[in-house]
């Protein structure tokens, strides 16, 4: 039976603001560091401020955004030192991902990667940044959901998660486009030849460009990818005006 009480329908408009914001901040509508107001969300959004604050709370407790003394809602600057520790441990749960998948027999093999091959090696490549993102995402995702340790995937999910934004801003660069491909054809290769070693090596190095990249993200840099996700996306408005 469906819950339809007042409670219930409150909860489920929060979700769905909390979807919303979030979603901005990693699109870079809302950058590290731009501060906001519960009313000017609530306008943007055509909710109430009931809502708003709900969803804020529950990405303050999250880490993405922070309350201001007397002055509304910032969004988290960036703690470089943090990110880089994802990397770091990124690095540790998809090398271990991969030593399992080498370990596997060949069709085995090839069969939990089949769709990652058609993807990266068949299909003619995306050209957008948003959509390589997504589907980088889902590659390495892939990687360590073909070792069937269902720990292992939830936090992995977690970690995605955490680092969406600074993925998302890799892929506003067109080299970094090219790079991704080739280097994801490269480690599957690796992984079908059951070479461990090389796989290892090479997935190591696609994570550290990465990673490398944290410490040279700049506010011009963030401005410049919130200008070519708008133009790729139409101009739209800094939030969505509907949560329909």
């Amino acid at each position: 039976m469906l819950n339809t009480s007042p409670t219930a329908g409150r909860e489920a408009l929060a979700a769905k603001v909390y979807q919303a914001v979030k979603q901005a901040i990693f699109d870079f509508q809302l950058l590290p560091g731009e501060r906001f107001s519960e009313n000017e969300l609530a306008q943007q959004l055509q909710v109430s401020r009931t809502p708003v604050r709900q969803a804020l709370f529950n990405l303050e407790r999250e880490g993405y955004v922070e309350v201001m003394f007397r002055s509304g809602w910032q969004v988290k600057a960036f703690d470089f030192d943090y990110f880089e520790e994802l990397y770091d441990l990124r690095i540790v749960l998809e090398c271990e991902a991969v030593r399992r998948l080498c370990a596997m027999s060949s069709a085995d093999c090839h069969t939990a990667l089949a769709a990652e091959h058609q993807f990266w090696a068949e299909s003619e490549p995306l050209t957008q940044g948003k959509p390589v993102a997504l589907a980088d995402e889902a590659f390495h995702r892939a990687l360590v959901a073909a070792t069937a340790n269902r720990q292992f995937l939830l936090l992995h999910t977690e970690l995605t998660e955490k680092l969406s934004i600074i993925r998302r801003l890799d892929f506003t660069r067109d080299d970094r486009i090219q790079a991704t491909y080739q280097q994801h054809r490269a480690i599957l290769q690796a992984i079908f030849a059951q070479r461990c070693e090389q796989a290892l090596r090479l997935l190591t190095l696609h994570i550290s460009e990465s990673k490398s990249a944290v410490r040279e993200i700049t506010l011009h840099r963030l401005h410049q990818a919130r200008m070519t996700l708008q133009a790729s996306e139409g101009n739209k408005a800094v939030l969505r005006t509907s949560l329909r």
